[in-house]
């Protein structure tokens, strides 16, 4: 039998894992997505290395998350049609190659191999000194004039604070009503009580897990996501529930199963321009978000450190774009963070927290134990940007950061035309599934070429996405040329290496 016989139009073959509960009901009803994505399956494929195959893909993927009971041989054999001896012989395939896990009269579990390289260094390297072209990094550089303006005027500013202490634990209040005059003009309305000034939107989120989870509590997050998010969770001995992303954005049913079945204290999302995808949640999400939420009581952490960075829809505030998704909040259910870091500059590291005034009491409170209040001269620098350059910065960057995405994506099409990505709506970057390719082991081949990526595994819980990288489009289109370039070295590096420049078991391990 080939694998073309093997679809079943219904739902999913990930929709028989309740991950959360870590067992499948064998009489779901299932299907495998299409043609497996990637791999050695062709139409002549036998059935049992299919469906393997895109057992496998799913795990990779992070459709199906590590730990995950699959169904019985017999109840999904009859789900897809196809004889008890081909599952059988899937699972015996995945056994092999370290993607499963069997225990007599107890079941199987979705796995990962067990040997893997060492995870390629994350440290930040500048480019413009070692010579290095650094896409780990999804951050544009200062903006220049309307920066040095701004730190004048703070300079100015600053003899005024000067006579006193210094430490403002909620964040100096012209910012803080700076702060919640933006909120209020992108329709959720805000008052500076609101808000909590922090030293970027990590220290943030950082500030709300200490406040919120204790060792072994749940926080459910996106998956993908952003890499420091996760192992900030982890760091404060949390447990993330990944909740894979859809195609096109947000499965929202999966999100209110997450939330019933796995009962976790935050939920964290990235609803404006999702980091890696780019996805952009719509009106309709983001009340649906809330609402689940909600339902379970469960806190929804919104991330809007790049809500600025819309590229095909008018930026905020505007009727065409999703209003924030507080705005949707009508029982305190939404925190939000927010960051100077991807607007302005990354050097500036000042963040902030918008949440009910209780809650806000409650963070400074907390902070004590973190670092107390954030550097007086930057808020006045943020204070200046946001009110005087502003829309000038963003104005003038976002057509360049839209031609970037541009170049880079046609590099990516004329040089490795077989990878393919998303077209993010905005952010600072493609994610892009390659060729088959481990991009831990292209991580590794690409820094001997002088270039630095971020691997897919980064940016999952359990070592998925090692398919993917995240690419960021946020140097100009001559380095951008030249690192596609280097890219495309190390790509060709790694399939010599590998001889047919697919996965094998050695590579697909956890990267922390």
């Amino acid at each position: 039998m080939s694998s073309r016989h093997l679809t079943v139009t219904s739902t999913r073959l990930a929709d028989l894992l309740d991950p959360w509960q870590r067992t499948a009901a064998p009489t779901a009803a299932a299907s495998l997505p299409g043609p497996a994505p990637a791999g050695p399956s062709g139409p002549a494929t036998p059935a049992y290395r299919a469906l393997a195959d895109r057992i496998r893909a799913l795990v990779l993927d992070g459709r199906v998350p590590l730990t995950a009971r699959l169904p019985a041989e017999r109840g999904l054999a009859d789900r897809l049609g196809v004889s008890r001896t081909t599952v059988a012989a899937a699972y015996d395939l995945l056994r092999s190659d370290g993607y499963l896990v069997s225990r007599r009269g107890s079941g199987s579990w979705t796995a990962l191999p067990n040997h893997h390289p060492e995870p390629p260094t994350r440290a930040l390297v500048p480019s413009s000194i070692t010579g290095i072209i650094d896409l780990g990094v999804a951050a544009l550089p200062g903006p220049g004039r309307p920066l040095h303006r701004a730190v004048a005027d703070a300079a100015d500013a600053l003899p005024a604070y000067t006579t006193a202490h210094g430490y403002h634990p909620a964040g100096l209040p012209l910012l803080r009503e700076t702060i919640a005059a933006r909120y209020t003009r992108r329709g959720a309305p805000t008052t500076p009580d609101q808000i909590l000034v922090t030293s970027g939107a990590l220290s943030a989120w950082v500030l709300l897990l200490r406040t919120f989870v204790h060792p072994g509590d749940r926080v459910a997050v996106e998956s993908p996501t952003y890499a420091n998010a996760i192992e900030a969770v982890r760091a404060g001995g949390g447990r993330p529930v990944p909740v894979p992303m859809a195609d096109d954005g947000w499965d929202l049913p999966a999100w209110r199963d997450a939330l019933r079945a796995a009962s976790p204290r935050l939920a964290y999302v990235i609803a404006d321009y999702q980091n890696p995808t780019g996805h952009l949640a719509t009106a309709e999400t983001r009340r649906a978000l809330v609402d689940a939420a909600r339902a379970t009581g469960t806190v929804l952490v919104v991330d809007e450190t790049c809500a600025d960075l819309a590229l095909d829809t008018p930026r905020p505030p505007h009727p065409d774009h999703p209003a924030p998704v507080a705005a949707f909040d009508r029982a305190g259910t939404v925190v939000t963070l927010g960051s100077a870091a991807k607007s302005f500059w990354g050097g500036l590291r000042i963040g902030w927290i918008r949440a009910t005034p209780e809650l806000i009491r409650r963070f400074t409170a907390t902070r004590a134990g973190l670092d107390v209040a954030a550097p007086v001269l930057d808020q006045l620098v943020v204070h200046y940007l946001m009110a005087d350059h502003e829309d000038a910065i963003l104005d003038a960057r976002i057509p360049t950061v839209r031609a970037a995405r541009t170049h880079l994506a046609a590099e990516l099409a004329t040089h490795l035309p077989t990878w393919t990505h998303h077209h993010p709506p905005g952010g600072l970057s493609l994610w892009v599934r390659t060729d088959n390719l481990s991009t831990t082991v292209l991580s590794e081949a690409a820094a001997r070429h002088g270039l630095r990526l971020a691997p897919g595994t980064l940016f999952g819980t359990t070592g998925a996405f090692e398919r993917h990288v995240r690419l960021p489009y946020t140097l100009d289109s001559p380095t951008l040329t030249e690192a596609v370039r280097r890219l495309t070295l190390a790509a060709a590096e790694t399939g010599r290496a590998r001889g047919d420049g697919g996965l094998t078991p050695a590579f697909t391990g956890c990267v922390a």
